[in-house]
Formats: C-alpha cells, sequence, structure tokens
C-alpha cells in the first residue's frame, strides 16, 4: 500500500487550494483518533481521509453523478495506483450519491467526519483568536442550526455521521475538536 508521503504527494498533485489540503489535514486527524480509539488501522484509516477529497477540485461534481467526477474519478486513479479496495470503498461511500453503501467501521468514520471537520474549521475561524482550542461542542450545536452559517455544510450529514457512529453528538463533537487540536498548527487554527 502507499504510504502517507505517498499520499500527500498525490494529494498535493491533485489539489492546489490550501484550504481543501487544510480539510483533508483535518479529516485526517479526526478519523486517525477514532482509528485509535478502536483499535483500527490507523494509517489505512489516516490516508484513506487525507485522500477523501483529492479528486475534488479538478471533478467537483455539482450534478452528484454517481460515475463521473468526486470521487469516482479518484477512486479509478487511487485503484490505477495499488490503494487497497477497503480504502477506496470509504472514499466512494462518503459521498452518498455514489450509490455505494457505507459498511465497514471506517466508511462511517470517514462520513462522519468529513462534513463536521469543515464545520469545525468554519466554528473556529468565526472566534476573535481563530482557534479550533476555544470552539466547544454545545456553540458548534447550536451554530448547526444556523442555517445561514457555513451555509455549505450539509447539516443532516453531521447527524447521521454521529448516528452511524453510535455516539452522541456532543460526544462526536467534543472529540473531533481534540483531534484537531491536536493539528492545530498545520491546521492554521
Amino acid at each position: 500500500m502507499p504510504n502517507r508521503e505517498d499520499a500527500w504527494k498525490l494529494l498535493c498533485e491533485y489539489t492546489q487550494s490550501e484550504n481543501l489540503r487544510k480539510h483533508a489535514l483535518a479529516v485526517e486527524a479526526c478519523v486517525r483518533a477514532y482509528a485509535r480509539k478502536l483499535g483500527a488501522d490507523e494509517e489505512l484509516w489516516g490516508v484513506a481521509a487525507l485522500l477523501h477529497d483529492f479528486d475534488y477540485e479538478r471533478w467537483p461534481n455539482a450534478d452528484h453523478h454517481p460515475t463521473q467526477e468526486h470521487p469516482y474519478e479518484g477512486s479509478q486513479i487511487l485503484r490505477e495506483r495499488g490503494y487497497p479496495e477497503e480504502m477506496i470503498h470509504a472514499i466512494l461511500a462518503h459521498a452518498d450519491y455514489s450509490g455505494v453503501a457505507r459498511e465497514s467501521q471506517l466508511d462511517h468514520t470517514l462520513f462522519a467526519c468529513d462534513e463536521l471537520a469543515g464545520f469545525l474549521t468554519a466554528c473556529a475561524l468565526v472566534k476573535p483568536s481563530k482557534k479550533i482550542a476555544e470552539v466547544e461542542a454545545p456553540s458548534v450545536k447550536k451554530k448547526l442550526k444556523d442555517k445561514a452559517f457555513a451555509r455549505g455544510v450539509n447539516r443532516e450529514d453531521v447527524i447521521k455521521g454521529a448516528e452511524e457512529l453510535g455516539i452522541p453528538l456532543e460526544e462526536h463533537i467534543s472529540f473531533c475538536i481534540e483531534a484537531m487540536c491536536c493539528i492545530a498548527d498545520q491546521l492554521g487554527l
């Protein structure tokens, strides 16, 4: 399996946006933390999270076509480069429109962390300090109800993600905040 360094190079090859790269790092931090907690393969889970949106910038898929653009195009590239099917399945399954059902713990975890990591970043950026360490779960839950805040984040996916993990939403939020705090400098938060 290609390692994290290979994955980072692939991400940077396809993703020029610093914000999208930081999103990949945030999701990776959350997913790796869950892998450690659950005794799963941290490298496999982390690399899957790091690469979950690597093709998004080139193929954004506004029409949500299941076999064109993101994440389908990326899945083909990952297969060509020798990434494991378990990882590719999780990446496809993180997009409901792909038609790929979430089955494994990795599938559910990647889905649960994706939208939430983006929302937590938005919550940190509106703080005067812009620090993730100052974001608190109760205020995140409150902001989730404000449809005008971070409009691009699918609230249903955030809630459904915690449900799929079988974890209360506030606990999931706190867990991901803590994970992101560990790499706050890389995230600029």
